[in-house]
C-alpha cells in the first residue's frame, strides 16, 4: 500500500519514520494519540503494523478486507462470519466466494465499502493506494493496515489479528502450526548437500523473475533452492537466452494463468534441450496463490516448493 506519506501527524511509512525519523517511534505514537483523545466510549485504541493509531469499536462484528490474504486470514482465524465484503479475488476458502465484492486491492469501492457499514477496514501496505484508505478514514471508518514482509512476518500478522478480533486462542494455535512447520524445513534444508539452482518464473511475456529481498526469494531459499536471480532489481526481466546462460537446474513458473498457457510456455522450453531443466524434466507450474498471498498457506507453497526441489526428502515434511 502506498501508505508512505504523513497525515496529521501519523507515522504512515511502515515503521520507518519520514522527515520525523529523528523522533523515537514510541514518541511520536504518543504525542497522536494525546492529540486525538480518549477513546469514545465503545471503542478502544490500537497501533497498527505502520505504527498509526487506529480507535476501533471494542466489539467488532462487521469487517470489510482489502486483500485476498486478508480474506484467507480471517478464515484461518475462524472468524469468517464477521465478513460482510472482501477483494474481488478472495477465493478461498470457498465460503469466501459468496461474499460482496468491494473492488480490487488497487481500486477499492469506497463507495460500497461505506455502504456495507463495516466497523473495521483490514488493509495491506503492499497494494492499498493510500488515497483510498485516507478516504476510508476520512468517512469515519476504522483502516487497521498490515505489513507482512517475509514468513516471520506472516505469523507475526496471524496473533495480531488475533488479538484485535478477540480470537487468541485460534490465532495462538495457528501461529504455533506454522512456526513448527517452518522450523521442520529449516532442519531439513540445513542438513541438505546440495541445492539446485532455481529461476522463478513470475511474468511470462515478458520473462520476469525475483530478485532479493523479496517474499518469493525467501520462499526459494526457505524451500532449500538457491535463486538465481538474486540481486538488488526485486523483478527483473530477461530473455530465453539469458535464462539458458544461467543453466538452471529447475524452472518453476507461477502465473495467474494456468492450464493451457503454461503447457505452451513449457513446450518453448524445450527448444533448449540441453537446459538442466529441460533435460531433467524439471518444469514445474506452482498455483500462484500460494505463495503470492501472504497469508497462511503461504507456507502451504513453501512446502509444495521444497517438494519440488527436493522429492527424495518430501517424506519428511
Amino acid at each position: 500500500m502506498n501508505l508512505k506519506k504523513a497525515r496529521s501527524g501519523r507515522l504512515t511509512s511502515g515503521g520507518r519514520a519520514g522527515r520525523s525519523a529523528a523522533r523515537p517511534l514510541a514518541a511520536i505514537v504518543a504525542l497522536v494519540i494525546l492529540s486525538l483523545g480518549s477513546p469514545a466510549s465503545g471503542h478502544r485504541l490500537v497501533q497498527d503494523q505502520l505504527g498509526r493509531p487506529v480507535q476501533v469499536p471494542k466489539e467488532i462484528k462487521r469487517i470489510v478486507t482489502l486483500a485476498a490474504s486478508l480474506t484467507e486470514m480471517v478464515f484461518a482465524l475462524e472468524q469468517g462470519e464477521r465478513l460482510v465484503g472482501v477483494e474481488q479475488f478472495s477465493d478461498y476458502p470457498p465460503a469466501a466466494r459468496e461474499l460482496p465484492r468491494v473492488g480490487s486491492y488497487i481500486n477499492p469501492d469506497v463507495e460500497r465499502i461505506v455502504a456495507l457499514r463495516p466497523d473495521l477496514v483490514l488493509a495491506i501496505k503492499d497494494g492499498n493506494p493510500y488515497h483510498s484508505v485516507a478516504r476510508l478514514e476520512g468517512l469515519g471508518l476504522p483502516v487497521y493496515a498490515v505489513d507482512p514482509r517475509n514468513l516471520q512476518g506472516v505469523i507475526k500478522t496471524v496473533a495480531e489479528l488475533g488479538e484485535l478480533l478477540g480470537a487468541e486462542a485460534a490465532a495462538a494455535q495457528l501461529a504455533a502450526d506454522l512456526t513448527r512447520r517452518w522450523q521442520r524445513l529449516q532442519t531439513l534444508t540445513a542438513e541438505l548437500a546440495a541445492r539446485p539452482r532455481v529461476f522463478f518464473q513470475i511474468g511470462t511475456v515478458p520473462i520476469v523473475a525475483v530478485g532479493s529481498n523479496t517474499f518469493l526469494d525467501e520462499l526459494i531459499t526457505a524451500a532449500g533452492g538457491i535463486n538465481l536471480t538474486a540481486g538488488k532489481v526485486p523483478y527483473p526481466r530477461f530473455s530465453q537466452e539469458q535464462v539458458v546462460a544461467l543453466r538452471p537446474d529447475i524452472i518453476v513458473i507461477t502465473s495467474m494463468t494456468r492450464g493451457e498457457v503454461f503447457e505452451r510456455i513449457k513446450e518453448g522450453w524445450q527448444r533448449w534441450p540441453k537446459l538442466p531443466a529441460v533435460r531433467d524434466n524439471r518444469i514445474y507450474l506452482v498455483d500462484s496463490d500460494l505463495v503470492d498471498r501472504p497469508s497462511p498457506r503461504i507456507f502451504d507453497g513453501l512446502e509444495a516448493l521444497f517438494r519440488l526441489f527436493h522429492p527424495e526428502l518430501a517424506e519428511g515434511l
